[in-house]
């Protein structure tokens, strides 16, 4: 049971990635932005962040034939690591972008800190949460 149910879970997640990955590879091709709701896609080395979404989907939905076999989990690892790269990033971007005051000073207001934490979010934050269920079929994996 807990084989199929992750089977279609990362089928659903690796198309949403594979979509992601092809959205910002024609957005950064086309050198435009894009901002929907908590969505942003834009910024520098958007076609890079997009190869590495195209593949982490393609990653994804490759492994979820047999998700347990030790092959296939090590592509589905494969492929949050490269999702877990890309938000690393963004969030480490965030937290020193966020420190310094400008203008003002040098450090930041507590109001000037905290609103460098909100939306809108590139598609690797957003989806960063949805890719820790590999960490489960890890675990499940060992035991």
């Amino acid at each position: 049971m807990k084989n199929k149910f992750g089977s279609v879970y990362f089928s659903i997640f690796g198309l949403i990635v594979l979509g992601l990955g092809i959205a910002e590879l024609i957005i950064g091709v086309a050198a435009r932005s894009f901002t929907w709701s908590i969505l942003e896609i834009s910024g520098e080395f958007l076609l890079w962040k997009g190869i590495i979404l195209f593949f982490a989907g393609f990653f994804y939905l490759s492994s979820v034939k047999n998700l347990t076999e030790i092959h296939q989990l090590a592509k589905n690892v494969m492929a949050s690591v490269m999702l877990w790269t890309i938000a690393g990033m963004q969030i480490f971007a965030i937290i020193t972008e966020s420190i310094p005051g400008g203008e003002e000073g040098w450090i930041n207001t507590w109001e000037g800190f905290l609103s460098a934490y909100s939306p809108p979010y590139i598609p690797a934050l957003i989806l960063l949460p949805f890719s820790l269920v590999t960490i489960y079929y890890v675990y499940a994996r060992e035991k």
